[in-house]
């Protein structure tokens, strides 16, 4: 690992749990029965935003009068109904990668939008909750990614500059929020590729966790 990386952050969300694929799918169950008709779209937009933010951006998006939290709520308790049934799938070699890097000494913080008591549960549910130091979660910052309070506060608690730490992402948005902080993001895509707009913000953009182990 390079001299100048001193940690890493993890999102969560679409890096370690495959989650993402079933947020598409209950947002679409949510759409039709809200009759909202691009919601694969906004949903798209939405990826690494925390629940005020995604409420707020659905407001901006369909009108003052949209249900939001409703709408949002709904695709929550959906999304739980799921993975209480089915468990949470796991990204491929995210439990090799973490303890690997665990293995290795290096500081290990989680940044995620997702609210604390999901991220703890999940965490738990995996068995993941030991790697991490540091944990930092979207009910617990000002203001959610693509704005950098997020990860600014995992360095902070991590006790190391921004600048020595890479964060892994698999959104625009959280690609954003890394680089706003001034760290060093690398982007696994999930959902959404990098566009010409996020590859100029990217320190290294990889096609699986298994890439991390080349320069970390």
């Amino acid at each position: 690992m390079s001299s100048s990386i001193q940690a890493v952050v993890f999102d969560m969300d679409g890096v370690l749990f495959d989650s993402e694929r079933i947020s598409r799918q209950v947002w679409i169950q949510a759409g039709a029965e809200y009759n909202v008709s691009d919601v694969e779209e906004a949903e798209l937009c939405v990826i690494g935003r925390s629940f005020a933010d995604t409420c707020q951006f659905l407001k901006e998006r369909y009108g003052e009068d949209f249900p939001a939290v409703e709408f949002r709520t709904r695709c929550s308790v959906l999304f739980h109904e799921y993975t209480d049934a089915h468990g949470m799938p796991l990204m491929p070699l995210a439990c090799e990668t973490l303890q690997y890097l665990y293995d290795r000494h290096i500081p290990l913080a989680l940044a995620s939008s997702t609210r604390r008591v999901v991220v703890d549960k999940e965490l738990a549910a995996a068995d993941f909750t030991k790697f991490f130091s540091v944990t930092v979660c979207g009910d617990e910052v000002s203001h959610s990614k693509p704005e950098p309070d997020i990860y600014l506060e995992a360095c902070k608690k991590l006790g190391f500059a921004p600048g020595n730490c890479i964060a892994i992402e698999d959104s625009p948005n959280g690609i954003r929020s890394a680089y706003n902080a001034g760290m060093k993001p690398v982007m696994i895509p999930d959902q959404v590729q990098p566009d010409e707009t996020i590859k100029p913000l990217l320190y290294k953009c990889c096609t699986s966790l298994a890439e991390l182990k080349d320069f970390l």
